[in-house]
């Protein structure tokens, strides 16, 4: 016999004893009802009335009670024998009706605060004329269903919270070692705590929350934070219905809150007030710790899996074919901290691409880096990498600092980890570079030179969106960018710099106190980003000292020569370009930028194109000459 044909026969039972009592009241109230002996299940079988007694307490007059607002729905006899027992004719019982028939009565039994109102197991109709004892009771829908052995979500909770299944990527080991911390954290004493979760990645959080939930031997509900009702009268009932929920499913509940803004008061009071009102283990997922639970709370950071676990990570889902990458793996590992559940999914793309006929190495590093870019793309713009080295015209000395910025970058992981110099100190460890120089020297260029030999992503910092007038935000805003660029170790290059890495003020106002706070917090995230942050100024006089001291290379890009400028004219047209007679050599006298030029050569390439020739002399000459007018200076004679 299946759970759900034994539970059938043990509530019919159990209703047929309930419509005993109605039988015998309408005949004999006063002789007492013999019960007839109910069908048992093996355990952990539990009927499904008696797994709802256990879970919320009921006494024995309010099983039966339940039972009979049930009978009601299931039995059309019952009606008949609830309207037929009372006076006004009425099909549902109510509460004067069970304290007549069902033995054991107490009028405790309907308070709001008792088991069958506070769980809304039953509710009250309204009646005309009814008081607390004729009102007609109902039993709830989702109740109904259980009792009949069907597990069907509360409509009322439908869209906002949802079962979670577990992943088929199995845990790091650090992070199931962390869940059975938070599985003993419940078994203290004061109460069954919040477990909060600190963590940047939803997908972990989640994935150790369930994790811990297993554990307790508890499936695990999750409820999105912005689902939370904002109304407080609905927000109790919301929590009364959701901690139902958990207890009907025997389940812990976790509240995905990272997405959640921690200067909205009024969103978080609201998480916070449901927190408060469960009863149900529960875990909490934020990215900051929180303050404005009024509940005991337990605190764990959950961050990435440790290097060696995700190398292992790797090498499980690329299979056989990660023995033929020869260590490179291992550089692709440190390169991109990624959770497990991402690299799976970077290995699948991986192993598509190498079966299309790309080599596996560079398959593996285009998915890592492909993988980590969602983390960031809401935050800055990524720039298409396009340029070369032969494109970057620069004296020797910047040349060779550009070098070591990318040497850098390519051996930290041997420096910092397998030379110890990580262990020694944490502070120092970024790498950051100053692009120094007028606008247009070529300062965006190198960073898309570097980019590209390092195969890395390269993203603009929109100052736009990051600098807020008000206070705090500005601060906030970086964080997001820094954690987001964390991943995949982009380049970061932060355009127009002074603007935001500017000297610190003297302190005469909150609003001075709190611009000098947010340049205490970039110091701090520059020196723990684990990618290259470059800045680029053109007023290098006004960065803040701090930020000069503490910047690992300072590479200027001065105002290009003639020479620099005739070698910038010889590379600046493609190859595909057809040139007549142009003198570059004649065009490098001309005082203008990199920059400058380019805009010169492909505007004298529309020139021509729309003419119908090939470009020739007269045709930059006029491009510059418009060139110089918009930069509102004489062009130099006997160009």
């Amino acid at each position: 016999m299946n759970w759900i044909e034994a539970n059938q026969r043990h509530l019919t039972a159990a209703l047929r004893e309930v419509r005993g009592y109605l039988e015998r009241y309408a005949e004999q109230p006063a002789e007492p009802v013999a019960l007839e002996p109910l069908p048992e299940l093996e355990p952990p079988l539990e009927p499904a009335i008696d797994v709802l007694c256990r879970r919320f307490g009921l006494s024995s007059f309010e099983r039966r009670l339940l039972l009979l607002c049930a009978g009601v729905e299931l039995d059309s006899s019952v009606a008949a024998l609830c309207a037929a027992a009372q006076a006004n004719n009425v099909r549902q019982p109510t509460f004067s009706l069970a304290l007549a028939v069902l033995p054991d009565a107490h009028w405790s039994a309907l308070t709001p605060d008792a088991p069958l109102r506070r769980w809304k197991l039953i509710e009250l109709r309204e009646a005309s004329g009814a008081t607390l004892v004729t009102a007609p009771l109902a039993i709830d829908e989702r109740i109904l269903h259980f009792l009949t052995g069907i597990q069907h979500r509360d409509t009322r909770l439908a869209g906002a919270v949802q079962s979670i299944e577990p992943a088929a990527t199995p845990l790091a080991a650090s992070h199931a070692a962390l869940a059975q911390r938070m599985t003993a954290a419940f078994a203290g004493g004061d109460g069954v705590p919040v477990v909060e979760l600190c963590g940047g990645d939803a997908a972990e959080v989640r994935a150790v929350a369930l994790h811990a939930a297993e554990s307790l031997r508890l499936g695990l509900l999750a409820l999105d934070g912005d689902a939370v009702p904002q109304n407080a009268a609905e927000l109790d009932a919301f929590a009364t219905l959701l901690d139902r929920e958990a207890s009907l499913t025997a389940s812990a509940i976790y509240i995905d809150a990272l997405e959640l803004d921690p200067g909205d008061g009024r969103a978080v009071r609201h998480v916070a007030r449901v927190a408060e009102r469960l009863s149900a283990p529960l875990f909490l997922g934020t990215r900051d710790r929180w303050r404005a639970i009024r509940r005991r709370v337990r605190t764990f950071d959950v961050g990435r899996p440790a290097r060696d676990e995700q190398l292992a990570a790797w090498r499980a889902a690329l299979g056989p074919a990660s023995e033929s990458m020869n260590g490179e793996l291992d550089r692709i590992a440190a390169q991109f901290d990624l959770p497990m559940t991402w690299i799976r999914g970077a290995a699948e793309e991986a192993l598509q691409s190498c079966r299309e006929g790309v080599e596996l190495g560079a398959a593996v590093w285009d998915a890592g880096r492909a993988a980590a870019r969602p983390q960031l793309e809401a935050l800055a713009q990524r720039i298409d990498v396009v340029a070369t080295r032969d494109e970057l015209v620069l004296p020797r000395p910047e040349l060779r600092q550009l070098d070591d910025v990318a040497s850098h970058v390519a051996h930290r992981t041997r420096v910092y980890e397998g030379w110890g110099f990580s262990r020694t100190s944490r502070r120092g460890l970024g790498i950051s570079a100053l692009f120094a120089g007028a606008s247009g020297t070529g300062k965006t260029l190198a960073a898309e030179v570097l980019a590209g030999e390092l195969c890395l992503d390269l993203y603009r910092i929109d100052l736009s969106s990051v600098v807020n007038k008000y206070i705090g935000e500005t601060e906030k805003n970086l964080r997001r960018v820094f954690d987001g660029a964390e991943g995949g170790g982009a380049i970061l290059f932060f355009d127009e710099a002074d603007a935001l890495f500017g000297k610190r003020a003297e302190v005469r106002d909150s609003h001075d106190r709190y611009a000098n706070i947010e340049i205490n917090y970039l110091l701090q995230r520059m020196e723990s980003y684990r990618g290259l942050a470059i800045l680029a100024t053109n007023r290098k006089a006004d960065l803040d000292p701090a930020f000069l001291r503490r910047i690992r290379f300072i590479v200027n890009f001065p105002f290009p020569d003639q020479a620099m400028r005739f070698e910038i004219w010889k590379r600046i047209f493609p190859r595909d370009v057809p040139l007549e007679g142009v003198d570059f050599a004649r065009l490098a006298r001309m005082n203008l930028s990199g920059g400058n030029i380019r805009n010169v050569a492909m505007s004298a390439a529309f020139l021509a194109a729309a003419s119908g020739e090939n470009v020739a002399m007269h045709h930059v000459i006029a491009a510059a000459e418009r060139e110089h007018a918009k930069l509102e200076r004489p062009m130099m004679e006997g160009v």
